[in-house]
């Protein structure tokens, strides 16, 4: 089957170093929009890829495979930086694994551990969610469709389901009118024609995946809040101990899920920007 070719969303300098931002899910390259004024003030060229809009017929191994060969041909033979928040650590994490050579450090901001690895569910806020998905993933696929008609028809009310259980810092971003708006675009932005590339990736992560963590070697970076009830702190720490190449963490606290990305972005870009100047 032929390929379409992947869109990218461009966020901070137009030519600066490069770094591959991979979104959580729900999620969409809108996103990366945080990272502009941070990127663009440390040289950096964040991309984000479009990567629900992928038939939903590539998975697995030839999905991570093909995002790692979308991002190489971008970086035209240079190494790249990757940052994955929640979900979006997992999928950063095994795309990884197929460009050995070709990235330079790692972040994971809230990243979600694999499920199989610890007694994490019963502390997550998607508890069900993801019983369901790994469960009946028909039935899953049924609700993330309720989702998009959700996201269609009443936006605000899919925002204030999924953020009914707030917690930490995050509470207080949830009753932010402009958090608001930002996430409720995403949410459109993400279910509105890409639920088969969603549930992929929830699907995916859902499914046991702990033994590829040994082939990370790269330097890998921590960054959680320990209030996060969607990735538990917990969840950190086991990284921490698995991952060949994790070199630091930083837990914030007060903090939760969104409010960590949020206090991350202009760390991490300083980071980022501090090792290629």
């Amino acid at each position: 089957m032929e390929v379409a070719p992947l869109k990218l969303h461009q966020f901070g300098s137009t030519h600066g170093k490069l770094v591959i931002y991979f979104h959580g899910a729900p999620g969409a390259p809108e996103e990366g929009q945080l990272f502009d004024l941070e990127a663009k003030k440390h040289g950096l060229t964040v991309l984000c890829l479009d990567r629900f809009a992928i038939h939903p017929s590539i998975t697995g191994e030839a999905y991570y495979r093909l995002l790692a060969e979308e991002i190489a041909k971008e970086a035209g033979g240079q190494a790249v930086d990757f940052i994955g928040f929640s979900i979006g650590a997992f999928i950063a994490l095994q795309t990884c694994r197929y460009m050995p050579n070709g990235v330079t450090s790692l972040h994971l901001v809230s990243a979600a551990a694999p499920l199989e690895a610890g007694e994490f569910l019963p502390a997550m806020a998607g508890q069900q969610v993801f019983q369901l998905a790994k469960a009946a993933p028909v039935l899953f696929l049924l609700l993330s469709y309720w989702q998009s008609l959700l996201a269609w028809l009443a936006p605000k009310a899919l925002f204030r389901l999924l953020f009914a259980s707030a917690e930490g810092a995050d509470k207080a971003l949830a009753a932010d009118p402009e958090f608001q708006a930002r996430i409720t675009a995403i949410l459109r932005s993400c279910f509105l024609g890409r639920v088969r590339g969603y549930a992929r990736d929830v699907g995916a992560y859902v499914q046991p995946w702990s033994a590829t963590l040994a082939d990370i070697a790269v330097p890998t970076h921590l960054w959680h809040g320990d209030a996060d009830n969607w990735s538990p702190p917990q969840m950190a720490h086991y990284l921490a101990s698995a991952i060949p190449g994790a070199a630091s963490a930083q837990s914030f606290s007060g903090l939760s899920h969104y409010s960590c990305l949020y206090r991350a972005v202009p760390e991490i870009c300083r980071v980022l920007g501090r090792a290629y100047t």
